[in-house]
């Protein structure tokens, strides 16, 4: 297995393809030629190439993890009901998409769904539902996280397009809380920092039925589970999402930070951080990685 993460890392740690996020100045000055892969196996084994210490903004992967909070307290028909689980077929901060279906969201991993997903949560404040989320994280994490508060700055300066998103929902009735604390907390969660290790353990806990491998802690409930997988299946990547289940077959998720997460289901899930993005959002090395690795080693679920 690291034999082929390493022909991985030295096979593709040339690639010159793909920029850093610019709109979010802190990511456009992340050194681009960081390159870590690191894979969690639910026996909790954990192996890394590169860089796989360097903590970088977890950003729209965050969305998974707050989507089984949410899960966990509403259960997935009441989830499926108010958000919805269908690809938009937009970019993931369209607006456009939110107009063509009445303001209501569409899934819980794009901007308006993502939002939509913190206000649901049953927090008596800002603070509460903060502590919710990333207390969460932590378990899946089996540390404590941080904020990466340059990185929350930067994007607090700079989310008027999610602000207004926000309100939107609010006018249409699809937004639970104060539209202003649902957005500043979507920012406070995709600021948190994590290593590319960090990321392997999370995603080997969904792999392992909401156990995290490392603490053996249930974190979520195993019937959370399958949506968790089938909204990474059907969303993980935007509008690439196809060109990724052709090339790997695995469900993904990935960040605007340069992270990338793919997950194998009673198995293991892999991590892999470079920052170079397409014109999607996703991680261009990242993807080679998934694809590469998945037909070394078998993953792919619709080969069974």
């Amino acid at each position: 297995m690291l034999d082929f993460m390493t022909s991985a890392h030295q096979s593709f740690s040339s690639v010159k393809e793909g920029a850093n996020a610019s709109y979010i100045p802190f990511l456009a000055s992340v050194p681009s030629d960081l390159f870590g892969i690191a894979i969690a196996f639910t026996d909790g084994e954990v192996l890394e190439v590169g860089d796989t210490k360097y903590e970088f903004a977890i950003e729209s992967i965050s969305k998974v993890f707050t989507l089984a909070r949410v899960l966990e307290e509403l259960g997935k028909e009441e989830f499926k009901a108010k958000i919805g689980s269908n690809a938009t077929g937009e970019p993931f901060n369209s607006v456009i998409a939110l107009e063509l279906h009445k303001e209501h969201p569409y899934n819980p991993f794009d901007n308006a769904g993502a939002i939509a997903t913190v206000s649901l949560l049953n927090a008596k404040s800002s603070d509460d539902r903060w502590n919710q989320i990333i207390s969460t994280y932590n378990l899946f994490a089996g540390r404590e996280l941080a904020v990466n508060n340059e990185v929350y700055q930067s994007e607090s300066d700079t989310n008027a397009h999610n602000r207004g998103i926000s309100w939107l929902l609010k006018n249409s009735g699809n937004m639970y809380t104060d539209p202003d604390q649902a957005c500043d907390v979507y920012t406070r969660q995709c600021s948190v920092a994590i290593t590319c290790r960090d990321l392997a353990i999370m995603g080997g806990t969904i792999a392992n039925g909401g156990i995290n491998p490392v603490t053996k802690k249930q974190v979520v409930n195993k019937e959370n589970i399958q949506p968790i997988l089938a909204e990474m299946m059907m969303n993980g990547l935007y509008e690439n999402t196809g060109n990724w289940l052709y090339s790997t077959g695995l469900p993904g998720k990935s960040g605007v930070g340069g992270g990338i997460l793919a997950v194998v289901p009673g198995k293991c899930a892999l991590a892999v951080f470079a920052p170079p993005l397409d014109i999607h959002g996703n991680s261009v090395k990242g993807q080679k990685v998934g694809a590469f690795l998945s037909e070394k080693l078998g993953w792919s679920l619709f080969n069974k």
